[in-house]
């Protein structure tokens, strides 16, 4: 029978994904991770609940992908490379089945991106995966949240709102024929995180945040963090051919409200956007203009309610949809 230490040594001490990372692996008390000259170390951590963060009984080699997945997307949009990462499994029970598809799914994904498994913890409890991150970044050119300037453009990479309606029409608020559930479900258990494009954003974007909880929620992290201020054109948000075969509602409130999607959204000077398209094209990764950081007026905010986000339609017209990210401990 497998117990805490036989099921760490089986499942997640692959030590060929780990020997360049770190001076001392797994099976000590503490990791040694040796500083990369010139660099300063980019620090994440995120935690999924079953539950909460993923349905019950979802597909083991999936969840162990997108649990690795949504912490290197924190490192894509700082500009940062991977280098390693620690795990915290809380499980109900040992289910040697589950964890061979668990660690395949983490290891895929951790060997493409160059980013070692150096330690971590075990413990009996409601099924609960968290994550910390490690990479490299220059500190002089690491994106920030709080860094747009006013004039910058506003970017989204890749394409917004699938993850969200897979989920809508898992909770049957919206049909999807089994196809377009089945792609839908792709972006929403294995999102890819953009660590080449994020890299190459770096010193030539100013302000970048991955899209984790809704653009509606997300961007507002950036505007607040700069004090600034933005107009969106919901109906330039990029979308799937899937998504735009939805109804308009469906479509605006996925793309723009949706949560899961991993993209980055990111903000840049106007005479960048040659450099802007070209870092997308060598990421493979397609990027769109969506709005326009503009500068806040604290004063017309406060007396007359202004919004620090205004959206609007294809023709420049403000439009005041209900739209909000998602918030864990009220959705």
């Amino acid at each position: 029978m497998l117990n805490e230490f036989s099921l760490i040594r089986r499942y997640f001490s692959r030590h060929k994904n780990s020997s360049d990372a770190a001076i001392l692996s797994v099976g000590d008390d503490c990791a040694l991770l040796a500083p990369t000259p010139g660099k300063v170390l980019a620090v994440s951590t995120d935690m999924l609940v079953e539950g909460r963060h993923f349905f019950a009984g979802a597909d083991a080699r999936a969840l162990g992908h997108k649990t690795l997945a949504v912490n290197l997307s924190d490192l894509a949009a700082m500009g940062a490379t991977p280098r390693a990462f620690t795990l915290a499994l809380a499980l109900p029970a040992i289910d040697e089945a589950w964890l061979a598809d668990f660690s395949d799914g983490l290891y895929a994904l951790a060997e493409r991106a160059g980013c070692a498994l150096i330690g971590g913890d075990t413990t009996k409890g409601p099924l609960t995966l968290c994550v910390t991150v490690f990479g490299d970044v220059d500190a002089h050119t690491a994106l920030r949240r709080d860094a747009a300037r006013d004039g910058d453009d506003i970017w989204i990479s890749g394409t917004l709102g699938d993850a969200r309606l897979a989920l809508g029409a898992l909770r049957d608020e919206w049909p999807l024929d089994a196809h377009a559930l089945d792609a839908a479900r792709r972006a929403m258990d294995q999102p890819e995180p953009r660590l080449a494009l994020g890299a190459a954003l770096a010193g030539v974007a100013h302000a970048a945040l991955d899209i984790s909880d809704g653009l509606a929620g997300d961007l507002m992290h950036i505007l607040e963090r700069s004090d600034m201020s933005a107009r969106v054109d919901l109906d330039a948000l990029p979308r799937s051919t899937l998504l735009a075969r939805q109804p308009a509602d469906i479509q605006r409130l996925c793309t723009a409200a949706g949560g899961d999607d991993y993209e980055l959204c990111f903000t840049a000077p106007v005479d960048a956007r040659a450099r802007i398209e070209d870092a997308g094209a060598r990421a493979g990764v397609r990027v769109t203009r969506v709005g326009t950081i503009t500068a806040f007026n604290a004063e017309a905010h406060a007396n007359a309610g202004a919004a620090r986000l205004v959206w609007t339609d294809g023709r420049g017209q403000p439009v005041t949809p209900a739209l909000r990210g998602f918030d864990h401990f009220n959705d």
